[in-house]
């Protein structure tokens, strides 16, 4: 009798642990939906490191500003692995596969921590997105060209780009004028300002519908300098990257301008996520100041 009561208690004991075992495979399970999403967003965030490593390494090695350009990087390559800690754990649910119920629940607090950290990186790289993708550009007396850094003494891809934009911008209101602005001056003493207005002129651009601020060092700075050629209160045209519309258009409210029309020019394709993670770490700046 005592021995069949032991015998069925090692059963029960087995068949509980079977339990357990399986309960606890089954809570680990992925299913194929995640699996997906989590190979989707491990390929976009790897290719995304990849972009920015990329171009900003060649970047910092072409730029004057070179410790301005090295503190961003380093905040992109936190945000990247912020976003790369998200997709593994969409993947693999990495952050809850512990057993012990006190490693399960600290792993359910970093979980809710990358989550909230990427939502919010998410969207402000949606922000910037859609900043560029709106044109609301009319007839004005001017129409602010922002500057972009020169990499070894040169107009980048993106910053030709804003000045085709400018030109046919004033191709279509001829008495408008353009604003060129940037300082930053590279190891000649050219400015940023001082190119643009060279390649205009050398488009056929009248010399006399340009205007230049070539003091300014940033963004907020340009508009500090324009507001003493322009009144705050005229309509202006803002003439700049896609990834840079948003915050510019910011930049340019928080200085006071009221009417100001988006000119969005095209950007690089390659660069993209590089500029775009720029931008984010930019903006999450202006907000913690």
């Amino acid at each position: 009798m005592i021995d069949k009561y032991i015998c069925n208690k090692h059963n029960l004991r087995g068949i509980r642990m079977i339990w357990e075992d399986k309960g606890m495979k089954e809570g680990n399970k992925i299913s194929l939906t995640r699996k997906i999403l989590g190979n989707i967003l491990l390929i976009l965030f790897v290719l995304l490191i990849i972009d920015v490593v990329f171009v900003m390494t060649a970047r910092i090695n072409a730029v004057v500003l070179k410790k301005d350009y090295r503190e961003v990087f380093t905040y992109q390559l936190i945000l990247c692995a912020i976003l790369l800690l998200f997709a593994l754990d969409v993947r693999f649910n990495v952050f809850t596969r512990w057993k012990r119920a006190i490693l399960k629940a600290f792993g359910w607090l970093l979980r809710a921590v990358i989550v909230l950290l990427s939502v919010v990186i998410l969207f402000f790289c949606g922000k910037v997105i859609t900043g560029g993708m709106v044109n609301t550009a009319g007839q004005a007396d001017y129409a602010i060209v922002l500057g972009l850094a020169l990499e070894n003494g040169e107009p980048t891809p993106d910053l030709l780009a804003r000045l085709d934009t400018a030109r046919v911008y004033l191709e279509r209101y001829p008495e408008a004028y353009l604003i060129l602005t940037g300082g930053n001056a590279d190891e000649s003493g050219r400015t940023e300002a001082d190119v643009m207005r060279n390649v205009l002129i050398e488009q056929g651009v009248p010399e006399d519908r340009l205007i230049l601020e070539d003091q300014a060092q940033t963004t907020k700075e340009n508009f500090s300098n324009i507001a003493e050629i322009v009144t705050s209160e005229e309509p202006v045209v803002m003439i700049s990257s896609n990834y840079h519309m948003d915050r510019a258009v910011r930049n340019a409210s928080e200085s006071g301008f009221s009417h100001v029309m988006r000119l969005p020019a095209p950007s690089g394709f390659l660069a993209y996520g590089a500029n775009m993670l720029s931008e984010v770490v930019l903006d999450l700046n202006d907000l913690t100041k």
